[in-house]
């Protein structure tokens, strides 16, 4: 299955679905109209119940290499808050399916941000990140400061966002920006590879894991322990809980339905 989008590639392959950011002239710069065929094509493989893992690439050399400069030099605060900027970027922070991405060359700014709504990243050993906004006089505004933040620290995440530092996939593996790093000639196959496992596991466990870790990011321990509490009792009135449990004990593959 494959839609058809003007700044994006989707399709459904088996359990996965595909979106590949496909503006390689301009290094995949994201617009406000990519955005929005993200989020559709997100929504969509949401509601897809074929569809258990989205993975996330970028067509030519570049993941992404920033926001689309022409398109908001001359916008001013009053544009941004009429046209409520970010509200497609908000969305995509309530898609359920775990979301890999597979980044080669840039990911920088907008791409980077892009990068960090995706809850698994695999990255290329040519990859580098980075919020250059600094030295555009401006800053992240589509969660940056905050996600980097909250996965290397207040210290590092100052010094990368004051001072417009690029970050080697080498680097971003050492502070957990990464899962994995691979060779840019394998890292789609490699990523798909990666996606297929998870694509094989329970699903409703999956999207309450993710819930769950998600929750911990923000939520004190004690609360996010009553949450996961409340998650694992539910997983128990699930069809796939018995099938698993009913597998293991007749030492077989089990075959999860989703339900």
């Amino acid at each position: 299955m494959t839609n058809s989008y003007e700044y994006i590639e989707a399709s459904i392959n088996g359990n996965l679905g595909q979106i590949t950011l496909n503006r390689p002239k301009v290094l995949n710069a994201i617009n406000r109209p990519m955005v929005s065929e993200i989020l559709s094509a997100m929504e969509g493989f949401e509601e897809n119940e074929q569809v258990r893992v989205i993975v996330l690439s970028g067509n030519g050399r570049a993941f992404a290499a920033g926001a689309d400069i022409d398109e908001m030099a001359n916008d001013n605060a009053i544009d941004f808050e009429l046209r409520n900027q970010f509200k497609d970027w908000d969305r995509l922070a309530m898609i359920k399916k775990p979301i890999i991405g597979a980044v080669q060359g840039f990911a920088l700014g907008g791409g980077f941000e892009l990068a960090l709504c995706c809850d698994l990243l695999i990255a290329a050993d040519d990859a580098e990140f980075g919020f250059p906004e600094v030295n555009l006089g401006v800053m992240p505004g589509a969660g940056g400061t905050q996600r980097l933040t909250k996965l290397v620290g207040k210290t590092k995440a100052m010094e990368w966002l004051f001072t417009g530092k690029r970050i080697s996939a080498q680097e971003a593996i050492q502070f957990g920006i990464i899962n994995r790093m691979t060779a840019k000639e394998v890292l789609l196959e490699e990523t798909l590879k990666f996606a297929e496992g998870i694509a094989n596991q329970a699903p409703l466990s999956i999207r309450l894991i993710k819930e769950s870790v998600l929750k911990a990011v923000d939520a004190p321990l004690d609360e996010g322990m009553h949450f996961e509490r409340k998650n694992f009792y539910l997983l128990f009135s699930t069809e796939d809980q018995k099938e698993g449990m009913k597998a293991f004990q007749e030492k077989r593959r089990p075959n999860f339905r989703g339900k």
